[in-house]
């Protein structure tokens, strides 16, 4: 097994940390630039000087040390002496040595959930501080402006400051009601790691992995809760398929061409053993039906055995609980492979208003235009979705297809 860098072992740190000190001095505004220093005092002497025997409890340190003299800077003496978390470092240290039965990245998650926090706020925030996406990977996830998305978090810790309600783990009876929005955090961190909205790269395995370990973490503490089932499974079916995604030169392959050998099929087994579970339990969301339709996915031996008849009920549903223009895009796709490519391209027609200029939106018309035979209008489309596309994986790949109608006489 390789040795972890020295950037990849502190993107994995970042969020323990960041929910340790919090967790410690409920200030997270605080605790959260305390730590970036702690993190560019690694990246600088770790490479020089080797890792600390334990570099979780070192960043933990150090990051005591900082929030401490800022809070001094700030003459907040008053404030510490109130709260009664006034700490020398050592004890700070000491008080937060990491244990293997406290996961400071799950509590971390359930505290950005704050109850001074709109949905999208918390949302935007626990993805910066959890899940450790920069701010113009967060704007993607929302289709928003990146400036947009850097205001929102920046007032997201503002409003937490002068809320007044402090930032610590909530009670076992309030975890549900921040549940929604966790759940909707780690389904966007897994989004974005299972397909980077920016990156070079097609996949990013440590942001997928990571949102997974969370919602089982999430699981086993809420084991009844059926759309934590749901996501789990939507997860877990999903990611079976990651491997096969990825060609020989790394390049993207859309789930029609994939080899399903390579699908890891004890992760299938899983998701449709949770998601089976789930949905009897009578309270289906929307996490629930869109692991079933991973799950019809997964289980069809071949593309052609798709049945897509199911997948497109199943949308029907998913849109009638959740009026997403994304699940309106995936209906389109499937009415096209049900009743054809002619009235997925009525129902793409409803979406021009609601996400004008959407990359997504002209690349699922080029791929209709395809299967409906023409050429010049899809290369049309595809272009335009390669040219708004922010991926460079997806970029490729849409700008190969072109070529490949091109060469079609």
């Amino acid at each position: 097994m390789t040795e972890p860098t020295v950037e990849g072992l502190l993107r994995d740190l970042a969020p323990k940390v960041l929910g340790a000190v919090a967790r410690r001095y409920r200030d997270f505004d605080t605790a959260e630039d305390a730590v970036q220093e702690a993190l560019l005092a690694a990246a600088l002497a770790w490479p020089e000087k080797g890792l600390p025997d334990s570099p979780e409890a070192w960043l933990i340190a150090v990051a005591s040390r900082r929030l401490i003299n800022i809070w001094r800077t700030d003459h907040a003496r008053r404030r510490r002496e109130e709260a009664g978390v006034l700490l020398e470092p050592q004890t700070a240290l000491s008080a937060d040595t990491p244990s293997a039965d406290r996961d400071d990245t799950l509590q971390l998650l359930f505290l950005c959930c704050h109850p001074a926090l709109t949905p999208s706020s918390a949302i935007a925030l626990t993805l910066r501080a959890v899940g450790g996406l920069s701010t113009a990977e967060i704007a993607a996830a929302f289709l928003v402006p990146e400036a947009t998305m850097a205001q929102r978090i920046s007032r997201a810790k503002q409003r937490i400051h002068s809320s007044g309600v402090p930032f610590g783990m909530p009670a076992r009876e309030d975890w549900r009601s921040r549940l929604g929005s966790v759940l909707h955090v780690l389904y966007l961190i897994f989004n974005e790691g299972y397909a980077s909205s920016t990156s070079d790269e097609i996949v990013r395995t440590d942001l997928s992995h990571e949102a997974i370990r969370l919602v089982r973490a999430v699981h086993r503490l809420l084991p009844d809760e059926p759309e934590v089932a749901g996501l789990l499974a939507l997860m877990v079916l999903t990611d079976a398929r990651r491997v096969a995604r990825i060609g020989a030169h790394g390049e993207l392959i859309p789930l029609p061409e994939q080899d399903r050998s390579r699908w890891d099929v004890k992760a299938i087994d899983e998701g449709v053993a949770l998601v089976s579970a789930a949905l009897k339990q009578g309270s289906v969301g929307p996490y629930q039906l869109q692991a079933a339709i991973a799950a019809v996915h997964d289980e069809a031996r071949t593309a052609d055995e798709t049945d897509w008849p199911q997948i497109l009920a199943l949308y029907g549903v998913l849109e009638r609980l959740q009026s997403n223009p994304m699940v309106t895009l995936n209906r389109a796709v499937a009415l096209a492979m049900v009743d054809g490519p002619q009235a997925g391209l009525a129902l793409l027609d409803t979406l021009d208003e609601r996400i004008p200029g959407h990359y997504r939106l002209a690349a699922v018309r080029g791929h209709l235009y395809t299967m409906a035979g023409n050429r010049e209008a899809a290369v049309a489309h595809l272009r335009i979705a390669a040219t708004g596309t922010s991926s460079t994986a997806e970029q490729r790949y849409l700008l190969t297809e072109i070529a490949r109608l091109n060469r079609v006489t």
